[in-house]
């Protein structure tokens, strides 16, 4: 299959594509970066080896060339992609201007939208965000109804990049009203990799006390780039939007307990769990529709467990 990855020099673009590459897919890589011109180490990781095209996803020229199947280099033939995986974006507001990180996410993905209709691409797996709900960024904080979040949660964000990604989200909706486009969007929690696991997590699992408006919820980028594989692969039709998440907890920690300790007067409904440390984030429509699993935790990368 062949298949588009934009964005495929950051975090969870790097993993689409090993995971697409294992899988024995046709990959083309895409973003910002600089490209080489030197052939790859033979031992380099698969998104420095398949073919890659420096691209503005903001430029709707550079976007047409790239979907419409503009040739990558030697070996790559020209032609209509099987999928496009858009994983482009500023990953997070604050490090840039609100309008920039609005503009730039919402107008990439219209264009990328807008191409796979136009160049009639069968499928997109757009990788959307769990802060659609509006709990991260919020300039004036609010909780969630029930826990853990599903995909019928109420979304109402605040901030630039949680209301572009909701919006991409309705673009995506418009698509498949007008034309056979298949899109399925994935709402990562926050992605995680063997580097960022101690950054990121290390503080959170040895403090017991550390607040999460999402219930400590976070995905390894691998079970994130397997989840992408079965969305590429997939033939569901209209649009679908499905969370991402690990099994378990940041730290292990009781979901239930956890969060009436951190957020006593928060109105949040818990719902029943399988398991006291569950993940705030409930994926059983991913494990439904496109039968993805779990299966990697914080547990291979950081420990000891807090305290209780």
């Amino acid at each position: 299959m062949r298949t588009l990855v934009t964005g495929a020099r950051g975090k969870v673009g790097v993993a689409a594509v090993e995971a697409l590459v294992a899988a024995g897919h046709d990959v083309t890589a895409t973003d910002l970066a600089p490209p080489s011109f030197d052939r790859p180490a033979p031992d380099a990781p698969a998104a420095e080896r398949v073919p890659y095209v420096r691209a503005d996803l903001t430029d709707a020229g550079d976007v047409y060339a790239l979907v419409g199947g503009f040739s990558a280099g030697e070996g790559q033939k020209a032609g209509r992609y099987d999928a496009v995986v858009h994983a482009g974006a500023i990953p997070a507001p604050g490090r840039h201007a609100p309008a920039t990180v609005f503009q730039n996410n919402l107008g990439a993905l219209f264009n990328v939208v807008e191409a796979c209709v136009r160049c009639g691409v069968p499928r997109l797996v757009n990788i959307s965000s769990e802060t659609v709900t509006g709990f991260h960024f919020a300039e004036r904080p609010w909780y969630p109804v029930y826990l853990p979040l599903d995909e019928e949660h109420p979304a109402a964000p605040q901030d630039p990049y949680g209301l572009a990604k909701h919006f991409g989200e309705q673009l995506c909706d418009a698509a498949v009203r007008r034309s056979d486009l298949k899109v399925l969007s994935l709402r990562p929690t926050w992605v995680q990799n063997a580097a960022s696991y101690p950054l990121n997590l290390g503080p959170i699992v040895a403090d017991p006390d550390a607040p999460s408006l999402t219930g400590w919820s976070y995905v390894d980028a691998d079970d994130l780039g397997d989840a992408i594989v079965l969305a590429a692969e997939s033939d569901i039709p209209g649009h679908e939007v499905l969370y991402i998440a690990a099994a378990d907890t940041v730290g292990g920690r009781d979901l239930h307990a956890s969060w009436r300790a951190a957020y006593p007067d928060a109105p949040t409904e818990l719902r029943p769990v399988s398991r006291p440390d569950a993940s705030g984030i409930d994926c059983s429509k991913a494990k439904r529709l496109l039968g993805w699993e779990p299966r990697r935790s914080w547990r291979d990368h950081v420990g000891p467990e807090p305290k209780p």
